[in-house]
């Protein structure tokens, strides 16, 4: 956190800047952008079908979630998906473990972040990718996910689930399966779903909770990807 003085000697170096050079500035952010969109493209598109598993950077391996969430990168690896995660630790290092434990495919999509986040062990050489932009990191997590599973987690982890919600719940992308895991955790959020946005609001149509399901283990987390694909008659994306 900058303190006043530094937040003042910001804003004097700022307001020294010509509007041209603010302008210029940002005309090659757009270069930067674009090469964060080329690089995820290129590299994903050869990847083949995989779920991404979302959660809490923060999870320790000996929380219960954390083992959940390992299991279910090892089932989604036999059933022949690989696994995309935010690349962190927490529930992203699980899946990626489980991935690797079950000699899948493991994908890092990484942020950087000062002094926080630094990718884990478990991700393949060749599929460690890293943003700098959060909104080209979302788009290649839903572009190349055949399905999200969602442990718990905190602001990031909501981001993720609510962008995938509404870019279907508007049609902006097909529907895929979003299983959230855990009804402990989750059941408070999809009580106020259902009673505030829903019924007492009526912000959301009864149709939108069928967006999403709520199970508590691994195997019936895979279970929903396979029941959604095999529904459907669909095949993953690529």
């Amino acid at each position: 956190m900058t303190t006043p003085n530094e937040q003042e000697r910001i804003q004097d170096a700022f307001e020294q800047k010509s509007w041209t050079e603010i302008k210029a500035s940002s005309s090659w952010q757009i270069f930067k952008i674009m090469a964060e969109f080329v690089e995820g493209f290129e590299k994903l598109s050869r990847i083949g079908p995989c779920v991404s598993i979302f959660g809490s950077a923060r999870t320790l391996p000996t929380n219960p979630y954390y083992g959940i969430a390992e299991e279910i990168a090892e089932r989604l690896v036999r059933k022949g998906y690989g696994v995309i995660t935010g690349g962190g630790p927490g529930i992203m290092e699980a899946g990626n473990k489980g991935a690797r434990n079950a000699g899948g495919k493991s994908v890092g999509l990484n942020i950087d972040l000062p002094f926080e986040q630094s990718h884990n062990a478990f991700i393949d050489a060749d599929k460690l990718l890293n943003f700098d932009y959060f909104f080209v990191r979302k788009l290649m997590f839903i572009k190349y996910a055949q399905g999200f599973i969602v442990l718990p987690g905190g602001f990031g982890t909501l981001d993720e689930l609510f962008e995938a919600l509404t870019l279907i719940q508007t049609h902006k992308i097909g529907k895929f399966p979003i299983i959230l895991v855990g009804t402990s955790y989750w059941g408070g959020l999809m009580d106020w779903i259902r009673q505030t946005l829903l019924l007492s609001e009526h912000n959301i149509s009864e149709n939108d909770l069928s967006l999403f399901e709520v199970v508590d283990t691994a195997e019936e987390a895979v279970q929903r990807i396979e029941d959604f694909y095999s529904r459907f008659v669909l095949s993953p994306n690529f």
